[in-house]
This record gives structure tokens, C-alpha cells and sequence, in this order.
């Protein structure tokens, strides 16, 4: 089993990206163009995985006391090889050193305005392993699927992302700088397979990784 620390320096941050994918945009639908939110948004909307929610291949995800089923985002995260600021499309992957396979894990919720911090951010909620140096180069090409109990619950394609990785690289290091060992998760999709407690989850890039975990909840407290 590969520890975080192995994936990750310890004083990385991991940042993640909702509605770039054709999925989320259609299924939040309407609500999309009301208030509070008023339109799709102009610019890439992120959120953090602190250090608490990032786990190894191989283990158990415990939900918090109560909880019995998770959302499982299957993404592709980009990991910094360098400081980068104001990247260019053309040339934003050379700032890449390697790929990640996560899970990105959320309790279910329907309210985007609101930072979803205990839904996302719970213990565990980032199970994750390295991929073999050649996605780098092969991410457009790449297609995550999704197995819950033996079932494959879902498949994507990276091409089908509305901002490409190195698109996405590009727009987010316009505004902000990724630091050496950062992560860029590309996007979950909104309403992820759902797994239950008890469920055996693996999350693969065909040919190249998967990666593997168990989902469990905490006794209630006495």
C-alpha cells in the first residue's frame, strides 16, 4: 500500500472542480440559471481536499456517524512539478510531473452555494494513487470508470471535460498560483454513483491503475 506521504508532500493543497463536465451542467439544470447562482460560471469554480481528507489505495473509507452512502467522483488529478502562475494553454502540461487516480468522495447534497465542507472535507474522503509517468501525455485519451459491488456504475472520458486539463492549468493559474506538489483535481461530475456501507468501490483507468476501497461508518458515539 502507498502512503499519502509518498503521493504527496505534506504541505501540498488539493484543490477540486465542479461543473466542467456536460453531465453536471445538464443535471443541475435550471437551477443553474436562478438565483443565487444566475448562470453558469464564467470561470472555474474550485474547492479544497485538506490534508485530513487524503487517503492511500487499499483501505477503508469510514462516512461520519450516521451517514450510509457517498457520492464516488472519479477524477484525474494534475500535480504540480514546479511553482506555476499565469500558465499557457500550449505549454501548461510541461508544469506537470504526474498524474493522480482519486476518488473524490461527497456525502450527498444538493446546494452548490454553499460551501459543502462537511459533505466533501470528512476523513478519508480522498482516496488516491499515482499513475505511471506516461498519463501525462495521455490524458486526453484517458477514461475513468466506476465499479460499485462488481457493478460499473459509470464511465467518462477526460476528452469530454469542458476545460481540458491544460485549459483548466491555464484559467486557474490566471488568478492564482499552484505551488510545487499542488493538485489539480479536473472535475467530478454532479451526482456521482452512489456506494452504500458495506460496498467494495474501485475506481480504474483501464490499462494503466485502479484504485480500491471499502466504505464503513463510525459507531455512533456512546
Amino acid at each position: 500500500m502507498m502512503k499519502t506521504e509518498t503521493i504527496l508532500p505534506p504541505d501540498a493543497a488539493v484543490y477540486g472542480v465542479i461543473m466542467n463536465d456536460p453531465a453536471s451542467v445538464s443535471r443541475l439544470g435550471e437551477a443553474a440559471l436562478q438565483p443565487p447562482y444566475k448562470g453558469l460560471p464564467a470561470a472555474p469554480v474550485l474547492y479544497i481536499k485538506p490534508r485530513n481528507t487524503w487517503a492511500p489505495d487499499g483501505g477503508a473509507v469510514r462516512l461520519p456517524a450516521g451517514e450510509r452512502t457517498v457520492e464516488i467522483g472519479a477524477v484525474i488529478g494534475l500535480r504540480m512539478g514546479r511553482d506555476a502562475a499565469r500558465l499557457r494553454p500550449e505549454s501548461a502540461l510541461d508544469a506537470v510531473d504526474a498524474c493522480l487516480l482519486a476518488a473524490d468522495l461527497s456525502l450527498p447534497h444538493a446546494d452548490y452555494y454553499r460551501p459543502a465542507i462537511r459533505q466533501k472535507c470528512f476523513d478519508g474522503a480522498l482516496p488516491m494513487r499515482l499513475l505511471p509517468p506516461r498519463a501525462v501525455r495521455e490524458l486526453p485519451s484517458l477514461v475513468l470508470r466506476t465499479w460499485i459491488d462488481g457493478a460499473r456504475r459509470d464511465e467518462r472520458r477526460l476528452a469530454d471535460l469542458l476545460r481540458a486539463p491544460a485549459r483548466l492549468l491555464a484559467d486557474v493559474t490566471e488568478f492564482m498560483t499552484l505551488r510545487q506538489g499542488d493538485v489539480l483535481l479536473t472535475g467530478v461530475v454532479y451526482r456521482s454513483p452512489e456506494a452504500r456501507t458495506g460496498s467494495a468501490v474501485r475506481v480504474e483507468v483501464p490499462g494503466l491503475a485502479r484504485l480500491e476501497f471499502t466504505v464503513e461508518t463510525e459507531e455512533e458515539p456512546a
